[in-house]
């Protein structure tokens, strides 16, 4: 469930509006943020019955916007639903958004629903798709940049497990988050600024909304999609990142031992980008010389990108970004 951001509490950026209203997208029409609604016999509202995105512009583009559509087509393929729209519409309302709203810079959340089909559980095969597309400031991203997030994170192993994919595939990223928000909810407790999830077997999956990279004898390590794990769009570009720098990597299944006992650790996600981790279960773990190199790369990577910055070259987009974004979820 990673690749999510400030629409969902998950991002600490507060940029100026300049005293302007938001506007939001809703089901083809701009309407100002405070009267956005949706009918209350939507599939998305009663059931979670929906599919979603969470994307990052920069300099008025989305990032990624191929890998995000891609994703975004294999959540509606896996709920069955056939909403008919392209991925140039979908596009266009996001664009309309930006410009609506003078936005270059922006944490944007994408929803497709089944739209309002009665008050039955069993969807019609039949789908007339609600569209929503809800945007944010944030701060320039690229070299320089200011993170969305105050400070690294602190990590709380919780009790709540993540689904396993034959319940719901991690690849699905649908409005039904109640398996994070009950993690998120666990963290009342520690005040930490992030879950760590753990599948049925007690293996490390991911965060509640990002997913996680740590370093152990400088190789970089992430849970391998084989378990419950979000392919996440920022996460698959930090991997290319790395094997350009010929970091070693391993994806595998970790224990939270692993982690507690890993000489530096980060988050991704959309909006995060990358985020160092602190502690571990209140154990000091914090970031070094990869994370902070990982970082870099990823800022020179956007400021190519978006911002026509100069050096280096844009390989990531020819490994694994076609994916996330993602967090994303990444």
């Amino acid at each position: 469930m990673s690749d999510d951001g400030v629409g969902d509490g998950d991002g600490d950026a507060d940029a100026d509006t300049g005293g302007r209203s938001l506007r939001y997208h809703v089901d083809g029409d701009l309407v100002p943020a405070e009267s956005a609604s949706i009918p209350v016999t939507d599939r998305g509202f009663l059931y979670g019955d929906a599919a979603f995105e969470t994307l990052r512009a920069y300099g008025g583009e989305v990032f990624h916007w191929d890998a995000h559509a891609d994703r975004l087509a294999e959540t509606c393929d896996a709920l069955g639903m056939d909403h008919g729209l392209s991925d140039d519409d979908l596009r266009a309302r996001i664009d309309e958004t930006l410009a609506a709203n003078d936005l270059d810079e922006a944490y944007v959340r994408l929803s497709v629903t089944r739209g309002s089909q009665g008050g039955r559980l069993t969807p019609a095969e039949a789908v007339d798709p609600r569209v929503v597309v809800i945007v944010e400031p944030l701060s320039r991203g690229g070299r320089g940049s200011d993170p969305v997030w105050d400070g690294p994170a602190t990590v709380q192993t919780v009790k709540t497990r993540r689904i396993p994919d034959r319940s719901l595939p991690a690849r699905a990223k649908t409005h039904n988050y109640l398996n994070g928000i009950l993690a998120r909810v666990e963290l009342r407790v520690t005040g930490a600024d992030e879950a760590l999830m753990l599948d049925a077997d007690g293996y490390v999956t991911e965060g509640a909304t990002s997913n996680l990279f740590f370093v152990d004898d400088n190789a970089l390590c992430t849970p391998s999609l084989d378990g419950p794990v979000l392919p996440g769009i920022t996460r698959r570009v930090v991997l290319d990142l790395a094997r350009q720098e010929g970091i070693p990597i391993r994806e595998r299944r970790f224990t939270p031992d692993d982690v507690r006992g890993a000489n530096e650790a980060f988050l991704t996600n959309s909006t995060w980008e990358l985020r160092p981790v602190e502690t571990v279960d209140d154990i000091e773990v914090g970031d070094g010389p990869v994370t902070k190199l990982l970082s870099r790369l990823y800022d020179d990577y956007v400021e190519r990108r978006h911002y026509g910055g100069d050096g280096g070259s844009d390989d990531a987009d020819n490994g694994g970004d076609a994916d996330s974004v993602g967090g994303d979820e990444n």
